[in-house]
């Protein structure tokens, strides 16, 4: 019902047509565009907006800078563990040069003096991952993952960057056992790089080991340097073995009590050098026999007859 006098409300509320809307919407958008393009009527707008805008946009691309400097920092990470392990595998393989190279040189200035001998070859080496510790808790061994399918075999001496860590004692198809040098049933003749005295080191237990059979005058002292003597075929001769750390001299006994700590990282390092077995030189033609002369000089007469 409409009341007397009043025209009834519509029920919408109708603006300009839409198709007046998008007319004029579609002419200001390109009064705008000439006008800008034209004059730059519109950079303090774009300025504007832009400084506006600005943080937001950096606490947008927050997230992913932190996940690319995440990524970075893991990429940097691995690269180095790698560039890391390749050095420590080559420094393991030029170790039985390193560890040669100061034995030899002392070595050849007192021999150049005395006897005209033949260098010796040096022996090939291969790395080998300690796997794990032997289960026998009185022993001090270990298993690396080298054996008879890579040419390990038993009386191999194995060496670290430093200088010896044991022997091997017992070869399987693809693993090895070490007997470490501070076991009590290892013992290796080694030599004072000092004055050259010879003596027997043999392991003590508790990561030491100890001379014995010294008198108890033996020319030792603490912080001598212990090196292979090689007169058991199996070592190199001048490969660092131990230092001398405590003396006892006691009157009452005739043998010292000399306590010595392994200079290599018998009981640390995860890798090793197995050097090869040692070799014998092949005789020189030079080298013939004096008795050899007599009977070979009886043959020639006896033919000449």
């Amino acid at each position: 019902m409409s009341v007397v006098g009043h025209a009834p409300p519509p029920f919408f509320k109708r603006g300009p047509a839409p198709l007046v809307r998008l007319v004029f919407f579609v002419s200001l958008s390109l009064i705008l565009l000439i006008a800008d393009l034209r004059f730059h009527t519109l950079e303090w707008a774009r300025l504007a907006v832009a400084t506006v805008a600005w943080p937001l946009q950096r606490i947008t691309w927050m997230p992913i800078d932190a996940a690319g400097d995440f990524g970075a920092y893991l990429t940097r990470q691995s690269t180095l563990l790698r560039e890391n392990e390749e050095l420590r595998r080559s420094q393991l393989g030029t170790a039985n040069l390193l560890l040669r190279q100061q034995h030899l040189e002392q070595e050849n200035k007192r021999l150049r003096a005395l006897l005209d001998m033949r260098a010796r070859l040096p022996v090939e080496g291969r790395i080998a991952e300690i796997l794990y510790a032997a289960r026998d808790p009185f022993s001090r061994r270990v298993i690396i993952d080298k054996g008879i399918q890579h040419g390990i075999g038993a009386g191999q001496a194995v060496v670290d960057d430093v200088g010896i860590i044991g022997q091997v004692v017992r070869v399987f198809p693809l693993t090895a056992e070490v007997l470490l040098l501070t076991d009590k049933e290892q013992a290796i003749p080694v030599e004072v790089q000092r004055n050259g005295l010879r003596a027997i080191l043999a392991g003590a237990g508790a990561g030491m080991m100890e001379l014995r059979f010294l008198a108890a005058n033996a020319e030792v002292q603490i912080g001598d340097i212990l090196v292979t003597s090689g007169l058991d075929g199996v070592y190199l001769p001048g490969l660092p073995v131990a230092k001398v750390v405590k003396i006892d001299r006691d009157s009452a006994y005739s043998f010292a009590r000399i306590t010595c700590a392994p200079l290599a990282g018998v009981e640390r390092h995860g890798l090793a050098l197995v050097l090869g077995a040692r070799t014998a030189l092949p005789p020189q033609p030079d080298d013939v026999p004096a008795a050899e002369e007599p009977s070979r000089g009886k043959r020639v007469k006896k033919k000449v007859h």
